[in-house]
């Protein structure tokens, strides 16, 4: 996607600048005496940004820009309707990233402030673009955006919107947890199946079809998540389900009560079920180092 940039770079070069002005106004001091106030800016920054607010959709500029944040934040909440020829299931970013990506389940907020990065799975430095077209291929079992195309500077445009303020650069996003089992017990799928349908079943059906991509995500068939997506670990989406489901009490279960065995169990039995499949997935890690639980054969597992 072609960046759409909010001014924010800005905050990232005074910094810098301040940074070499301070170094050479005190270059008749010992060298020591630099690090403590390069560490007091750095800890100043950090603390800064333990929380941070996206500003709201209400108050995008006036003009091309604005029109194209909101046309972002359409395709967020509407992914597999506006976009049909590019998702090949039922399911919309909102899915898994909650209010647009700005609630806490899985924020996006600040993203676009990290990339370009390196990412292990593709073994390469990905752009913001790559990613969101790694989300399009897998989470979304469809076809990438043209990167250039209107559809994918929009939503480039709302992930720079929700980022603003977030200096360019930094190497932590506080304010993001990380949906993931430290360690994951051993899967019991029976009692699995049993929590499904007592606390999950009624918003994401009992044939796990779901009813909606932001009601209640069809969790497996061929209108869910192929194999290749990142929920596809059951690390992954166990914590996702510890973390967040269900959204409100159900079935006698709160949100944040299942514990790590409860989580594993649902996260084992919704992922034993049939879906798509993801057809590049033996080149995923090619450098090697991937996680014990990705559920298929790797090449670099070969060598």
């Amino acid at each position: 996607m072609g960046k759409l940039e909010k001014l924010k770079t800005g905050y990232g070069l005074s910094l810098l600048v301040a940074a070499l002005i301070l170094t050479g106004c005190a270059s008749d001091k010992p060298a020591a005496t630099d690090k403590p106030q390069e560490n007091q800016t750095a800890s100043k920054e950090q603390n800064a940004m333990k929380t941070y607010e996206p500003p709201s959709i209400e108050k995008v500029p006036e003009g091309p820009l604005g029109e194209s944040i909101k046309l972002g934040f359409k395709l967020m909440n509407e992914t597999n309707t506006a976009l049909p020829n590019n998702v090949g299931n039922n399911l919309a970013c909102s899915s898994c990233h909650g209010t647009a990506g700005t609630d806490t389940t899985s924020p996006l907020t600040g993203v676009t402030a990290v990339y370009p990065a390196y990412n292990p799975r593709a073994g390469k430095v990905l752009t913001i673009e790559d990613r969101v077209n790694g989300c399009f291929k897998r989470s979304m079992n469809g076809k990438p955006l043209e990167a250039n195309s209107d559809e994918m500077r929009a939503m480039v445009a709302y992930l720079n919107f929700i980022s603003t303020d977030v200096p360019i650069g930094i190497k932590e996003r506080p304010w993001v947890i990380k949906n993931s089992l430290q360690t994951v017990p051993k899967p019991d799928l029976a009692n699995g199946e049993k929590l499904y349908q007592q606390s999950c079943s009624s918003c994401h059906g009992a044939d796990g079809s779901g009813a909606g991509p932001t009601s209640g995500p069809a969790l497996w068939g061929d209108k869910s998540f192929n194999i290749g997506a990142g929920i596809g670990r059951i690390s992954t989406a166990g914590g996702y389900i510890k973390r967040n489901m269900p959204l409100g009490e159900m079935g006698g279960i709160k949100q944040g009560s299942l514990t790590d065995q409860q989580a594993a169990d649902l996260a084992g039995f919704i992922l034993s079920k049939e879906r798509p499949d993801f057809a590049d997935k033996a080149n995923d890690w090619p450098l090697g180092n991937a996680p014990a639980d990705v559920p298929y054969e790797l090449k670099s597992n070969k060598n």
